[in-house]
């Protein structure tokens, strides 16, 4: 480097404001928003949790997607991961149309053509393994019997580096009616909150072992400092949460051993703050907040058909008060 380069980089004249911008369009994320501000890695375990509708669902088809795509395809730079994803749906409401919907704009959008390569569609959609559970069983027989078919897929040189599970408390009000609908069973080990929970974290945890993966789990949330339901049994496994800038509060109603398999948390609520000046049309805006590790300013996301985005005018506004 030249005598007058090294002056001009050690005087440092760029502001917070240009850094910013120069890094968001240089540096590729690891993962897609909200997952770019944090450091993640295999074995982590990702907890998004929001009132529903929030996007949750539609940031787990993001980053399916960004997973299933290859890094090049054809000279064509994606920035894919080209790994398989597999997506367990706890609340049997997942749109298989919206998923295709997303991955053939990511494709098009690559593509200086503007057509959906058949090819590189019907590759991404192999890659996208995906089981329906309608109950705890259900749900606790699959993790059970995802050994053998990850063993299948690695056999077949098919390796899955991303767990998405939508969403982790679909079954908790159900099987907390079953403690008090069968009290009386004594052929086998009755189902509860805390025993289910254990069997959960159990199972992934011997696939994390044998099959190193990233885990994304959704929860829905209520806001608020009770529930119609609440118990004494309830009240021991769960916790408030007091955390946001704005005094939001919601009940942790997962039992502690979930709660204490969790890495990482990510907060999502509704936006009534949107731009005055706006090109995003009727699109929706949330606020989403890093709780674990706990990060101060939260972002603004757009949700938009084409998938979900950071507000870059609001990440330009925080380097510029920064500066």
């Amino acid at each position: 480097m030249e005598k007058g380069g090294v002056k001009a980089w050690i005087d440092g004249d760029e502001t917070a404001h240009d850094m910013l911008r120069r890094i968001s369009a240089v540096r590729s994320s690891l993962l897609v928003p909200p997952l770019h501000r944090v450091p993640l890695r295999l074995g982590n375990v990702v907890e998004i949790v929001g009132p529903s509708p929030s996007a949750k669902t539609l940031i787990l088809i993001q980053v399916a997607i960004n997973f299933v795509l290859p890094r090049e395809w054809n000279g064509v730079r994606y920035g894919g991961f080209d790994h398989s994803v597999l997506f367990l749906d706890l609340d049997c409401r997942f749109d298989i149309s919206r998923f295709s919907q997303m991955l053939t704009h990511r494709i098009m959008e690559g593509n200086a053509v503007g057509d959906c390569d058949k090819t590189l569609y019907d590759l991404c959609m192999q890659r996208f393994l995906y089981a329906r559970c309608s109950n705890s069983f259900e749900f606790l027989q699959t993790l059970k019997t995802l050994h053998c078919r990850l063993k299948r897929e690695k056999d077949h040189g098919v390796s899955v580096h991303l767990l998405l599970i939508d969403s982790i408390g679909a079954f908790h009000w159900v099987d907390r009616a079953s403690v008090f609908l069968s009290p009386k069973e004594n052929n086998r080990k009755k189902l509860f909150l805390q025993s289910v929970s254990e069997a959960v974290v159990q199972d992934i945890k011997k696939l994390l072992q044998e099959y190193p993966m990233l885990v994304i789990a959704t929860k829905s949330i209520i806001f608020g400092n009770t529930y119609s339901m609440a118990s004494n049994e309830v009240n021991r496994c769960s916790r408030n949460v007091t955390r946001s800038p704005q005094q939001i509060q919601y009940r942790e109603y997962m039992p502690s051993v979930w709660q204490s398999f969790v890495t990482h948390r990510i907060l999502l609520r509704s936006s009534d703050d949107q731009p005055a000046t706006s090109n995003y049309g009727n699109f929706s805006f949330y606020e989403l907040e890093w709780l674990l590790p706990r990060i101060g300013l939260p972002d603004k996301i757009v949700v938009k058909d084409t998938g979900v985005f950071v507000d870059s005018r609001t990440m330009f506004a925080e380097g510029a008060n920064c500066g």
